[in-house]
């Protein structure tokens, strides 16, 4: 990684230094249009009123299907189809082949309290090194979404720090941080039995960033901007060690780490990333993750052009039944156009689960899939605060 080109380098730096100076800010993406509105009228309602309709359709999708839970059968092979409480290291685990080297090298450790934190933490530093995976990594839940919980780790004793606010006999994910700024969501389809599959929506993820002016702390800076301000909640408690600063002219600040729109990110419809190259590079991909068929992978990559042939990007979250076309949350888009995206998502969903019925698939029971719910609910509660 000493090597890399330095726009490479950048990210690593961000790990170590919020207020990094002298790189741009998103190296490998398009560039980000801030003019004009910072925010759709409804991108920040409640989730459960956005999908009060999604509701209504499920219900009727049931009714037609004979199923209400044909949903937890469109990936068979990921607990519940990947719609709730589904392990992150369990799904990875399904990778082989030609999927293997696509994914960003993880290892899982299951949080014992009864074991003194800095023990377990010395021991986790052993695992890493067997498996060459050197500091800073990326830290998170193995069970969550959203971007719950998801930090930054630079070395053991932030590990140990880390593991102090984890659940007790909760699992945890350590993964390689990839030296790519640029970051994407894609969604992707492929009907069982099928050779081609589609990209149905690509979300471009761009960091939030305000910029110093030499005379402002950082606290004004978040409130006076126009889309940060807005949420500006999340970025005062999280960086409330930083909030008196007074930032250079022109220093960058970035507000979050996690690719989550949710913990602040900022969503761009990306659609002009799909090319056929890319789709066929997913398909052979995919096909290696045993009965993967619908879902979103997140993915950080070197640079726009080069993902469009299919080239340099690492899979750092692989996502199943639950997932958004993230696009949606793009300032431009209308509800029309979500609730387009959302009904095709799911009467796609419906009849994935239904071919695979088909199949020979069993659905799981209500009961399974409300016990997941209730538990990953429950370990979220308890996660450390978000990067």
């Amino acid at each position: 990684m000493t090597n890399a080109p330095v726009y490479e380098n950048a990210l690593i730096e961000q790990a170590v230094n919020p207020t990094f100076s002298n790189r741009p800010v998103h190296p490998g993406m398009p560039p980000l249009d801030l003019s004009g509105k910072a925010t759709s009228f409804f991108e920040f309602w409640p989730t459960q009123l956005v999908y009060l309709p999604v509701v209504v359709q499920w219900l009727l999708l049931a009714a037609r299907y004979r199923s209400v839970n044909l949903p937890l059968i469109a990936n068979p092979k990921i607990p519940l189809g990947g719609m709730v409480g589904e392990a992150k290291s369990d799904v990875f685990k399904l990778a082989k082949g030609e999927a293997k080297p696509f994914i960003a090298p993880a290892v899982s450790s299951i949080i014992d309290k009864e074991i003194a934190t800095s023990e377990q933490a010395a021991q986790i530093v052993d695992m890493l090194a067997d498996q060459g995976m050197p500091f800073p990594l990326i830290a998170k839940p193995d069970i969550g979404c959203r971007g719950v919980g998801v930090r930054i780790v630079r070395n053991q004793q932030q590990l140990a720090d880390y593991i102090e606010g984890f659940p007790n006999q909760a699992s945890l994910i350590l993964q390689e941080l990839v030296p790519y700024e640029a970051e994407a969501g894609i969604f992707y389809i492929r009907y069982p039995g099928e050779e081609k599959g589609q990209i149905f929506s690509i979300t471009l993820k761009y960091a939030p960033y305000v910029f110093g002016n030499g005379t402002d702390n950082l606290r004004t800076l978040i409130e006076s901007d126009p889309r940060a301000g807005k949420i500006a909640h999340l970025y005062l408690t999280r960086h409330q060690q930083h909030l008196d600063k007074i930032l250079p002219k022109g220093q960058p600040f970035r507000l979050a780490f996690a690719g989550s729109h949710s913990r602040g990110s900022i969503f761009r419809d990306g659609k002009q990333l799909i090319t056929p190259e890319l789709t066929t590079k997913l398909d052979e991909i995919t096909k290696d993750i045993d009965e993967f068929y619908y879902g979103r992978l997140d993915v950080r990559f070197k640079d726009a052009e080069l993902l469009k042939q299919g080239r340099d990007f690492k899979i750092v979250e692989i996502n199943g039944a639950s997932s958004e076309a993230t696009h949606i949350w793009d300032r431009s888009a209308s509800l029309k156009d979500v609730y387009k995206a959302l009904f095709y998502q799911y009467k796609t969903l419906f009849k994935i689960g239904a071919i695979n019925r088909q199949r020979g698939f069993k659905t799981p029971s209500l009961k399974a899939l409300w016990q997941a719910y209730k538990k990953e609910k429950m370990l979220v509660a308890n996660y450390p605060a978000t990067e």
